[in-house]
């Protein structure tokens, strides 16, 4: 299996880190708080966060009483979060699509963390394995930006300026992606990336659950665990099992 791809080298730079090194954390540890609190998960519960980044959601849920483990494709990202490790958190470099050895109560895809690959085939290999991995009684939570909402209000081009690096960020729905474009200047060397996830909305996710054998239970619009409105909402958030 392939494991390269534009989210290989981009999310395995510093440049990736800096451009959204102001991602909202009161947001990111309020749905945390909601989420683990709406599903009653008792405190023995086993938690995958999955891809996890830097691992500011694992680190989060791992506060709250949980056992966590943290998976990446990014290994500098994995890198980083290993400082926060203890007997109850861990992260390891994994790539979604390989099958999980674990049993888990919750698996949790958040921020966007879907979509990203050229196939439908390969997006339903990702939740088949959430399927496997969970125990039981487990659960999936998969937190999506809302497409609808995102195609209504798409800023086509923008500039950004941190730490002193020009971000120039095109954006464009095309072939049933949603395509950002970011290039820019940093030590009179040039850069240009691309980020893209399938416009995928609620329809389309209901036929990925299907066909992965997972049952949507619960849809959410916003990290205040909102009904889901595909003309309002900022996020589609989905619980399954």
């Amino acid at each position: 299996m392939e494991t390269t791809g534009w989210f290989t080298s981009w999310f395995n730079t510093s440049y990736y880190h800096i451009l959204y090194k102001d991602r909202n954390e009161a947001d990111a540890q309020l749905f945390m708080r909601n989420i683990t609190q709406f599903l009653q998960l008792p405190k023995d519960t086993r938690i995958l966060d999955l891809p996890c980044g830097k691992g500011r959601h694992s680190i989060y849920l791992n506060s709250l009483g949980y056992s966590v483990v943290g998976g990446d494709l990014s290994e500098n990202s994995i890198e980083y979060a290993k400082r926060f490790e203890n007997e109850t958190l861990k992260f390891k470099v994994k790539d979604m699509r390989q099958p999980f050895s674990n049993q888990y109560d919750a698996i949790f895809n958040l921020f966007t963390s879907f979509g990203y690959f050229d196939n439908d085939e390969e997006e339903i290999r990702v939740l088949k394995n959430m399927k496997n991995a969970l125990k039981s009684n487990g659960v999936v939570v998969l937190d999506f930006l809302n497409v609808v909402s995102v195609k209504d209000a798409l800023v086509s081009q923008e500039i950004k300026k941190i730490d002193g690096i020009e971000f120039h960020i095109t954006r464009e729905i095309k072939n049933g992606l949603i395509m950002k474009y970011i290039s820019f200047t940093d030590n009179e060397v040039s850069h240009f990336y691309t980020e893209q996830v399938k416009y995928i909305d609620l329809e389309k996710f209901r036929e990925y659950f299907a066909a992965a054998g997972l049952t949507i239970n619960h849809v959410f619009g916003n990290y205040q665990l909102s009904e889901f409105d595909s003309a309002t909402s900022d996020r589609l958030i989905l619980v399954a099992s």
